[in-house]
This record gives C-alpha cells, sequence and structure tokens, in this order.
C-alpha cells in the first residue's frame, strides 16, 4: 500500500469558487465539497433538528385539589351592637368580614375545651343563646341606621353587617357586647 504526497507544492480548485488555492489550506466540508478555508460553510443546525418529545401526558406525585372547608370570621371583642331600644337588630363590627349579603350565617360564642362553642354574652337585653342559635340568622352588609341599612360607603360595607335576632328586643339601644372569642361562620363546620 502506498503513501500520500504531503502537498506542500501542490495546488487545489476550490469547488465552491474554482479558485486555485495551496493544497495544504484545503478543507473538506460536510457535504464533501473540497474548499479552501477562507470558504468553508459550517453545517447549519436547522439541517439536523433535535428530535422533539411529546408533551407529558401526566404529572407523577399528584393529589386531587380539594375544596376548603368553610371558615369562621373572627368578632372583635364586644363587636355586636344594638340598634335601638325596642328593637331586634343588631349592627356587627368585623373588619374585612368578606361575608355574602343575605346569607345565613351562625354566630358562636369562644370555643370551649371540649371543641364546642359557648354562647356569647348577653347584652342590653339580648340572650347569647338567641344570637348563638343553630339555624342562624340572615345577615345584611352595612350598617343598620336610621331605620333603614346604610351601604352607602366601602367602609361601611367591608367592615359592617347587621341582623334580626327573632325574640329578644335592646332594653337601652346603642349597647355593645357579646364578650370575647365570638365569630360568625357557616350553619356547619367541618373539619
Amino acid at each position: 500500500m502506498s503513501k500520500f504526497a504531503t502537498g506542500k507544492r501542490s495546488r487545489a480548485i476550490s469547488d465552491r469558487s474554482g479558485l486555485e488555492f495551496p493544497y495544504k489550506e484545503m478543507v473538506k466540508e460536510w457535504n464533501g465539497s473540497f474548499v479552501h478555508f477562507s470558504e468553508y460553510e459550517p453545517k447549519h443546525p436547522q439541517l439536523e433538528p433535535k428530535p422533539i418529545q411529546a408533551d407529558g401526558v401526566a404529572l407523577s406525585n399528584v393529589r386531587p385539589d380539594r375544596i376548603e372547608p368553610a371558615t369562621t370570621v373572627r368578632i372583635p371583642e364586644d363587636g355586636f351592637e344594638t340598634y335601638q331600644a325596642g328593637s331586634s337588630v343588631i349592627n356587627v363590627y368585623s373588619p374585612g368580614h368578606g361575608l355574602t349579603d343575605s346569607t345565613i350565617y351562625r354566630f358562636r360564642g369562644s370555643p370551649t375545651t371540649s371543641g364546642n362553642y359557648s354562647n356569647p354574652e348577653s347584652f342590653d337585653g339580648i340572650t347569647g343563646a338567641n344570637i348563638a342559635k343553630a339555624a342562624g340568622y340572615t345577615i345584611r352588609t352595612g350598617k343598620f341606621k336610621n331605620d333603614a341599612r346604610d351601604a352607602s360607603s366601602d367602609y361601611l360595607t367591608t367592615n359592617f353587617f347587621y341582623f334580626t335576632v327573632d325574640t329578644d328586643t335592646a332594653t337601652s339601644g346603642n349597647i355593645k357586647g357579646g364578650g370575647y372569642g365570638c365569630s360568625v361562620g357557616p350553619i356547619t363546620i367541618e373539619a
């Protein structure tokens, strides 16, 4: 088997331009063309695209979405206030309560060690047991004043609501009460 010559004095013709160049300066392109190194063009990456994998069908270790249980909204200490003497309307101050107008909610006193709730404290002729009745009350957002609902501002709508108790009426009116730890929420609370 014979050896090839080194080509140090040889000349070659470029397949691209047809010009004559020193043989030692010639290179072979990806497509087989023999060209001068100044004319060399590398293979374009789009000629051999990387394979694209299909999108994943499912995730691993997924958990089904759960529906969060409804929770109670805390009422500040002595957040209940009777409207006026002889009225059964009670205004409730609860900053940022987020409750829905014309919806039934149940009032609860502070939680007990047995996992139940006590009744709110009685005040101004309104008994705590009546406030915390199991069937709940329909609330209206805003503040009750001048014998009408006042929801004229965002402040009143987001921080106040009122309801009408069934049997009791206020003795004096404009008296705050209910005690500490009261809350309002759905009729039933689930864990």
